[in-house]
């Protein structure tokens, strides 16, 4: 039963992320609701009446970057705050983190994750920790905004009064780009502790100094009481995008071990006192200038959907891939309002049909149950594709995760044998909560595949067949009876929207501007995923209409934005062109006749 419904009217901003107009959720207190808004507010909401009790922007909107900023975390609750942070870090923007009164959104206290510049003050609880942070940037970084965003993790706790905030890549990622290729660039992919009350720093671990691949320290964050070389330790664990497992001492920030958990050929293994890793110097390929596979990908040995920790076995549960990447520089230029990562996005080139084969037989996906006093695996579990659904252990000795195969499966905590699953009808990526009322235990996830991976990911993120379907909230319980009415997938059709190749110069030239401001949404070599429209099959694409609709906005109520500014007619031309040979290698004659 519907008791209300409340719309922050973002439409106008759902352009503006990564990786689609997400939310990972709201926070309730005090009779309220919290939500962030992609568009940068903060909003407090009646929770019997949806009444909007307080909202406020949490970007100054006289910053020339302020338009490139988002909201797609969820905020928490601390004491009689509420912390949120922000994303962005793509498009050219700084990190903070505010906490604001729950009462009546009055700011008490704003950290910010990178320094700005250095002629303009801050006055915030930052300032000293910014002033250290600065000597290890090079150059007019404050330009690109910086990155450093923290979009999703920020702990508290309790017996300490720390907030545990955890941060985003480098604005741009290209360090060179960046930062003149100089310095670790603090506090980039780092998990930064501060003081509950007041928001000063208390102490920093970076992941990867001078972070140049999107390996972000923004997912989950885990406290614990464990037994290390035979004394108890409060430890803060972390499986970060960079493919190592962190287990740090949470009051000092000391490193205390950590070690790979997934492929990683970016680094050799961690310095054992210091945690830094021991990086392979090709790596770094701003320096080479050519091409550089490394695994993990941009979308890291571990993304957003939180792994688990259970006190009952000790075991961290990680929902994990194997994913590589060919990183190289791009050339290019900041514009407010445009991806702008320094790397180019179409250095893997359009795959062929081999192409396609040796990265199915590379890409692998994963529930990973992790030992973290010992950094060894205990069990895993062979998924379907990679990028699958974050988890919940429970007192029973379940372990529940949604995956990319369209389930919802519960596994035995201690052997990862598989005791039950259920058809969602679509991917599930957010973590399952459990709950009890009137004596009776529930379990409930949030069905629904979205995000980067279904939206970049192209042909990959179809391995494991269409995910997308159906969003819905799903409650479990033991007695449950109930079922989901049938769902048949759409058939897309399979017709080329042209009847000859182009030009090759013309989709030459239109390969690296799609990669930078159409694949986001569009999918690698135009493949969609089944988020947004294929534009392979899209007849707009060769019609009139196709021009009003990247320049002129004319589908910007429906969350297609306008590029002009950003593009030239004649880029758009371009991008038509490759656009349209895409369609033809993938359903012209020579495909139809191959069945390819």
């Amino acid at each position: 039963e519907l008791l209300w419904s409340y719309d922050p009217d973002v439409r106008a901003a759902s352009s503006r992320g990564c990786c689609g107009p997400v939310s990972r959720g709201v926070a309730v207190a005090g009779g309220r609701v919290f939500l962030g808004a992609l568009d940068g507010r903060l909003i407090a909401l009646d929770a019997a009446t949806g009444a909007v009790a307080w909202q406020v922007q949490t970007v100054d909107q006289a910053d020339r970057l302020a338009v490139n900023y988002t909201i797609t975390g969820a905020p928490r609750v601390v004491k009689d705050m509420v912390l949120i942070g922000n994303g962005g870090a793509e498009f050219g923007a700084r990190g903070f983190v505010t906490a604001y009164s729950v009462a009546d959104g009055s700011q008490r206290w704003r950290f910010y994750t990178v320094p700005g510049d250095p002629a303009v003050p801050d006055n915030a609880a930052s300032d000293s920790a910014m002033e250290m942070a600065r000597e290890t940037w090079a150059g007019e970084y404050w330009r690109y905004g910086g990155g450093g965003t923290a979009w999703d993790a920020i702990e508290y706790d309790p017996e300490l009064n720390m907030v545990y905030i955890g941060t985003g890549n480098g604005s741009p990622w290209n360090h060179q780009m960046r930062s003149n290729g100089e310095g670790d660039n603090l506090f980039l992919s780092s998990i930064v502790a501060v003081d509950a009350d007041s928001g000063q720093y208390r102490w920093h671990f970076q992941t990867t100094p001078a972070d140049s691949w999107d390996y972000t320290a923004t997912q989950n964050m885990v406290m614990a009481d464990l037994e290390i070389d035979g004394q108890p330790r409060h430890v803060l664990m972390q499986a970060p995008k960079n493919g190592f497992f962190y287990v740090l001492d949470r009051e000092t920030g000391e490193f205390i071990s950590g070690t790979n958990f997934v492929d990683v050929t970016w680094a050799t293994g961690l310095h054992p006192q210091t945690g830094r890793p021991q990086e392979v110097p090709s790596a770094r390929y701003y320096r080479t200038g050519q091409p550089s596979f490394q695994f993990p990908s941009s979308g890291g040995g571990h993304n957003w959907p939180p792994m688990a920790f259970s006190p009952r076995t000790g075991l961290v549960y990680i929902p994990a891939q194997d994913v590589g990447m060919p990183y190289a520089p791009a050339d290019e230029q900041q514009v407010v309002g445009a991806y702008t990562s320094g790397v180019a996005m179409n250095a893997g080139g359009a795959m062929t049909a081999e192409d396609r084969a040796a990265l199915y037989a590379g890409m692998k996906g994963y529930l990973i149950a992790w030992d973290p006093v010992h950094q060894r695996e205990a069990w895993r579990v062979d998924q379907q594709a990679p990028f699958n659904g974050g988890v919940l252990a429970t007192g029973g000795g379940l372990v529940f995760a949604g995956n990319t195969a369209r389930e919802l499966v519960a596994y035995d905590e201690s052997t990862g044998e598989r005791l039950w699953a259920f058809d969602a009808q679509t991917g599930v990526l957010a973590p399952p909560i459990t709950y009890a009322m009137d004596g009776k235990q529930y379990v409930a996830v949030m069905a629904g595949w979205g995000g980067g991976w279904p939206l970049t990911g192209g042909v990959m993120a179809l391995q494991a067949g269409e995910s997308i379907g159906p969003n819905r909230l799903l409650v479990f319980a033991l007695d449950g009876q109930a079922s989901l009415p049938p769902y048949e997938r759409p058939q897309r059709p399979q017709q080329a929207i042209v009847d000859a190749p182009m030009p090759a110069a013309d989709a030459l030239r239109g390969n690296p501007l799609y990669a930078r401001f159409c694949l986001r949404c569009h999918g690698t070599g135009v493949v969609s995923a089944g988020a947004y429209p294929d534009l392979r099959l899209s007849p707009v694409v060769m019609s009139e209409a196709f021009r009003s609709v990247v320049l002129d906005g004319a589908l910007a109520s429906r969350g297609m934005p306008s590029f002009e500014g950003q593009l030239t007619p004649a880029q758009v031309e371009a991008i038509r062109a490759f656009i349209a040979q895409r369609s033809y290698e993938d359903f012209g004659p020579a495909a139809q006749a191959t069945g390819n």
